[in-house]
């Protein structure tokens, strides 16, 4: 499924004004038009929502900020974690869920506390197929040939067999405790043959300083019952739903804990080792 086109008559002066708005503010007549009919229609059009950075994050900032259901008025799809680095989240089909280091996967209520996460209403552009693949690296690979830019923010959903798959969810900790340390007591473990959903989103170089630059998956089973943050998976035959993100919406949270927080450090090293080793 591709983006649709769409012809139609338009008076003249609002044709000049379109063309006027363009070139006052550089953003495309296609884009003005889409986002107008979004807002006509109550729909977040291609809008990535995220609380706080992720350099934040990086440095024990994990006082929650946002309320769930604040996050569910901004979209249905999406990952981050919880107050105190409590458990992974993930949002699916408007399924707010966190994983626990035993793996079980549990819906939330809207007034529980998310210090960073990132969310989108997810409207597919194009929806392929991928062949079985041996690592995650493998289906990264494939997944940038779904991209068309470098420059924009992307979600996927990717809907298959796992063979086999490695977890991890991030345990509670105290607040200040910066990321690596935390994760270096991380509970892992093994999700092998299920079906499932991960849910991911890329995101460009530019933006390490305030997001996880590539690739960043949480997983859901099938049967809604276990997930986590995926570090390594085999694949069977995968459908690959993809979204171009062109706006991003950063609420920086008003906490003490962020207002102090020394954010100077390039976190790119940290989130290496937190986010994508084993």
């Amino acid at each position: 499924m591709r983006d649709h086109e769409l012809r139609s008559r338009i008076p003249a002066g609002l044709w000049a004004a379109l063309q006027a708005r363009s070139a006052a503010t550089g953003e495309p007549v296609r884009h003005l038009v889409a986002t107008a009919l979004a807002d006509l229609l109550d729909v977040e059009h291609q809008t990535l929502f995220q609380v706080s950075t992720v350099g934040a994050l990086v440095e024990g900032v994990y006082e929650g900020a946002v309320r769930v259901g604040t996050l569910r008025e901004h979209g249905d799809f999406g990952l981050g974690t919880f107050e105190g680095l409590d458990g992974e989240l993930i949002a699916l089909d408007g399924v707010f869920a966190r994983v626990r280091s035993d793996g079980e996967l549990h819906e939330v209520d809207d007034d529980v506390l998310s210090p960073y996460a990132v969310i989108t209403r997810f409207m597919a552009d194009e929806v392929g197929t991928l062949p079985a693949m041996d690592s995650l690296d493998q289906l990264g690979a494939a997944l940038d040939a779904q991209r068309d830019s470098e420059n924009h923010f992307f979600a996927f959903r990717v809907t298959g067999a796992f063979p086999s798959m490695h977890v991890r969810a991030a345990c509670r900790v105290p607040e200040g405790t910066p990321l690596v340390d935390a994760t270096a007591h991380q509970s892992e473990w093994e999700l092998d043959g299920v079906r499932g959903t991960l849910v991911g989103f890329w995101s460009p170089e530019y933006a390490a300083r305030f997001d996880v630059p590539g690739y960043h998956f949480h997983v859901v089973d099938e049967d809604r019952r276990r997930g986590g943050h995926v570090l390594d998976c085999s694949t069977g035959t995968l459908e690959v739903a993809r979204q171009r993100l062109e706006q991003l919406v950063v609420a920086l949270p008003g906490t003490p804990d962020f207002l102090r927080a020394d954010l100077h450090d390039d976190p790119t090293a940290a989130l290496d080792r937190t986010e994508r080793s084993h």
